[in-house]
């Protein structure tokens, strides 16, 4: 795991301004760090050693005769297979890195190299003799990939902050970000917060020349066709084979391996089946709404595993947020990235490696509100009467249960934008006192939508979540938490041999109420990974298979009516910036209400608050206090 960084048509005292950029994402690397630069470009790379941790993996890497420049950020876990397929049609290795399998890769298969690789990654090659650079993103974007051409320099790199070092480089807000930032709690497009900056989208390649300028192609998408046949019992013979596969696949490393370990299924499931020697779990107070420690050690002695825990402070959570907001580049209105960055900082004193459960609930259909679309017999009416008895309900006062009628006549192509959905398009115009020409929610999910016009609203549900909601908030937090402590994070479930098994499952054994048609059974989520994990964990740990999703919970709503809490922010919502983009007085209103009881508005409470502290960090030059 590494970051790079980079731009083309080089300037004077290039080699400078390449090293405070490098210096900029120097958590990314710790161990080493390397530079290229000819009259063209500047590649700058630091270096986490986990593959062939000799000098011999430092980076940048070239092919035999230095025609190709390559600097990466990731790990490719079928690199042996590649490399000997590589070997076989006559290219030579130097190396033993898996590193190396991309130049060779890309020397033998071109633009198609990436539908060849297994793994995550973020990677560019500098053709010197065309003059051209590639660069791809993984299948899910679990590496991110950031670009910019301003001045005619394209710049490039793991994290925007090291953008910030090149003379070229504009440092403008993009306000239409602030606006989508405020229903969807992440920036959900290709653009970023600073205008002019965008990412490459997952499972996405460019090449970039001066004289052409940029070209981008997608080179993967998920495609699901279930299949009918197979029986539950199949189905679950096969995940549990699929994934043991894939865990062995993310264990490949040449040094220790640990594993997160929460009370969900997810977590468990990898821990037990990865068989590390340690886990780690972050928790909040005693009580187990919020603290997952007991459950975590309980499951941990039961595989005869060590766990390491730490209690998170409200004070050391609240002191740590300018410095989070700078490591995520962008504001994110999520609370369990400081969570996750504190579990983190625990892995990273005893381990370079980490395994994680994300992207489980997004491929077996994990998430809570996937039942929603079936769990009344009110979907059995006619959709135009459901449509207009929802418009009757839009116009009634609000009251317990006119939101049901609402929902339930509203098409899930124009209601469902994700698993966050915060401020309204009303809402947030209301509250802001800029005009953006950010598109509506609605304009953002329909080509998601229109690319799967024929599934089941599960899948659907599934295939938005995939695009957007995983890439923008999940694995967002996921690389920048981890990599602020200089850690590797893995992610098993998010793997394409499992992502190819789980589209080909029924969504009646993805999200279901298993026999019963009574409509006061809860569903099930994730029932045949469920079914997986139940038989592939010591049957002392099996209540953690059906044990209620918690995900990183944080006391959020409790903190904000706690008066050195509520200070904190209304002085945020009464700054001068907040002055700037918003309408205080209705801030202000939405933190009152909060306090007195009267609703509870924390989610959208903090999403401000968040924003706020990442622009005072970026654009109030407030970078050396978030360090």
């Amino acid at each position: 795991m590494c970051g790079f960084t980079g731009f083309t048509n080089t300037i004077p005292e290039a080699e400078p301004v390449l090293r405070d950029m490098m210096y900029r994402i120097r958590h990314r690397g710790p161990d080493a760090e390397g530079c290229y630069l000819d009259e063209d470009i500047a590649l700058g790379h630091r270096r986490l050693s986990i593959i062939d941790v000799t000098d011999q993996g430092n980076q940048p890497m070239f092919n035999e005769d230095r025609t190709l420049v390559l600097v990466f950020n990731g790990e490719i876990y079928n690199y042996q297979t590649l490399r000997s397929e590589l070997i076989a049609a006559g290219h030579q290795f130097h190396t033993e890195t898996d590193s190396e399998v991309l130049l060779h890769g890309y020397e033998e298969y071109g633009t198609a190299l990436p539908e060849k690789l297994r793994g995550m990654f973020a990677f560019v090659i500098w053709d010197t003799k065309q003059k051209s650079l590639f660069g791809c993103r993984d299948y899910f974007g679990i590496k991110p990939l950031y670009y910019a051409v301003m001045d005619q320099s394209f710049l490039f790199g793991s994290e925007i902050k090291s953008f910030l070092a090149h003379p070229h480089f504009r440092k403008e807000l993009n306000p239409a970000a602030l606006e989508q930032y405020l229903t969807f709690q992440y920036s959900p497009t290709e653009d970023t917060f600073f205008l002019g900056v965008k990412k490459l989208p997952a499972a996405h390649w460019f090449q970039y020349t001066a004289q052409d300028g940029l070209t981008i192609r997608r080179y993967w998408d998920v495609h699901f066709t279930p299949d009918e046949h197979p029986l539950l019992g199949d189905w679950v013979k096969s995940i549990s084979e699929t994934f043991r596969d894939s865990v062995a696949a993310h264990k490949i490393a040449d040094v220790e391996v640990g594993s997160f370990l929460s009370s969900g299924v997810d977590s468990s499931y990898v821990a037990a089946v990865a068989d590390v020697d340690k886990t780690f779990t972050v928790g909040f107070g005693t009580d187990e709404r919020y603290n997952e420690i007991g459950w975590a050690k309980r499951f941990s002695n039961a595989i005869g595993k060590e766990n390491h825990s730490h209690v998170i402070s409200a004070e050391e959570y609240w002191d740590m947020l300018p410095k989070i907001q700078y490591h995520m580049d962008e504001p994110l209105a999520d609370p369990a990235a400081i969570a996750l960055y504190f579990v983190c900082r625990l892995a990273s004193e005893q381990v370079k490696v980490v395994l994680s459960g994300e992207g489980a609930d997004e491929i077996f259909g994990g998430y809570n509100i996937y039942s929603e679309p079936n769990s009344s017999s009110y979907e059995s009416l006619p959709a135009g009467l459901r449509r207009g008895i929802a418009a009757i309900a839009r116009k009634l006062p609000a009251r317990r249960g006119i939101n049901f009628f609402i929902r339930k006549g509203t098409p899930l192509e124009e209601r469902y934008i994700g698993n966050a959905y915060l401020f309204s398009p009303e809402e947030r115009r209301s509250l802001l006192k800029i005009e953006t020409d950010a598109p509506s929610p609605a304009a953002i999910t329909k080509p998601y939508y229109a690319q799967i016009p024929d599934a089941d609203p599960v899948t659907k549900m599934q295939y938005l979540d995939l695009h957007l909601w995983l890439t923008g908030d999940i694995l967002l937090k996921a690389d920048k938490m981890s990599m602020a402590n200089s850690l590797e994070l893995r992610v098993p479930f998010l793997d394409r041999e499992v992502m190819a098994l789980a589209a080909r499952i029924p969504h009646r054994y993805r999200v279901t109420r298993t026999l019963s048609t009574d409509e006061n059974t809860p569903y099930i989520t994730k029932y045949a990974m469920r079914l997986a994990a139940k038989q592939d964990t010591p049957p002392e740990t099996a209540a953690t298979a059906a044990k209620k999703k918690l995900g990183f919970p944080v006391p959020i709503r409790v903190w904000l009516k706690e008066e050195a809490r509520y200070q904190m922010v209304r002085k945020a919502f009464t700054s001068s910036a907040a002055e700037q983009f918003f309408h205080t007085h209705r801030l202000l209103t939405l933190l009152d209400a909060h306090k007195s009881g009267k609703a509870d508005y924390s989610r959208k409470i903090w999403a401000v608050y968040m924003f706020l502290v990442w622009y005072a960090v970026y654009f109030e030059d407030d970078i050396a206090n978030a360090l």
